[in-house]
């Protein structure tokens, strides 16, 4: 069997549930985007030699796929009060988050990506998660998603995903303050 069905030659895809829809249609958007979102960590993961990082990206990953079914779930087909995004895997994130940001020498302010490959790799990733949240927040605004976790998961992972860019900086002793000489600070993870 091949994976080249040839059943999107003509610009659908399939749900899970089977109902088929245009590949622009949000919901393709969005888990497409956290498809994206997966192989950025995967890369970010490629190049980390911190292996804290590394299992808590590879367990990130895997969790993932749990988040795209949810999402590409069609949701007549869904069954009323299940998910496979849950709201323990929301509070495992929240826990990283919490401990991390107590960390020693965890940056205050607003990071400039660059200065380190794998911390950038994770601002990248970042960033791609928040694009997957923007496709969400439509989904959930439609009254297309109704699963809470789905939502808070992605939220909670964008900060993470900042947080362990920090985690390698401050290891490395890389200093990726936006900012030098003092003054306000910004949010740190917008």
């Amino acid at each position: 069997m091949s994976i080249a069905t040839k059943k999107g030659d003509k610009g659908t895809t399939g749900l899970i549930g089977g109902t088929r829809v245009s590949k622009s249609d949000l919901r393709v958007e969005a888990y497409g985007t956290l498809d994206e979102l997966g192989a950025a960590i995967g890369f970010a993961r490629s190049i980390t030699d911190d292996s804290e990082v590394v299992e808590i990206s590879k367990s990130i990953q895997q969790e993932l796929f749990s988040v795209c079914a949810a999402v590409a779930t069609d949701p007549e087909t869904r069954r009323k009060g299940t998910s496979p995004v849950t709201p323990e895997m929301v509070e495992v994130l929240g826990a990283h988050v919490l401990r991390i940001e107590a960390m020693p020498g965890i940056l205050s302010d607003w990071a400039l990506p660059g200065d380190h490959s794998a911390a950038a790799a994770y601002d990248v990733a970042r960033t791609i998660c928040r694009r997957a949240e923007r496709h969400i927040v439509r989904l959930v605004e439609s009254g297309e998603l109704e699963d809470a976790s789905v939502l808070a998961y992605v939220n909670r992972l964008s900060d993470l995903l900042w947080l362990l860019g920090r985690v390698l900086e401050a290891r490395a002793g890389v200093d990726s303050a936006l900012r030098t000489g003092g003054g306000p600070k910004w949010s740190r993870a917008w």
